[in-house]
């Protein structure tokens, strides 16, 4: 998943559909990449499980999958648990005497 956002372009796309469901055609104006380059960037999203796409009439409407992001969510929940524990931990242990 990490990966797929690795590109420029596809945060863009990923960052516009946070703000809502939206077209290729949509996505594509308001970035200076072709409709074709697009749909190449949010295939990349869709088999990585960050967007999912829904017939509406001939168009398909992109939106963020809510799974997807749950996990990568989790992914930077462990690191940001585990910088938790160890500050508490450092907070808890009593001062050090100086000689």
């Amino acid at each position: 998943m990490l990966d797929a956002l690795g590109d420029a372009t596809r945060r863009s796309v990923f960052e516009l559909l946070a703000a809502g469901p939206r077209s290729v055609a949509e996505i594509a104006a308001d970035l200076p990449v072709s409709r074709p380059a697009v749909s190449q960037h949010l295939k990349v999203l869709k088999e990585a499980r960050l967007v999912s796409s829904t017939a509406v009439g001939t168009r398909r409407v992109y939106a963020l999958d809510p799974q997807g992001l749950a996990a990568v969510r989790g992914y930077f929940d462990q690191f940001w648990n585990h910088a938790l524990a160890a500050f508490a931990q450092a907070v808890e242990q009593p001062p050090e005497e100086t000689p």
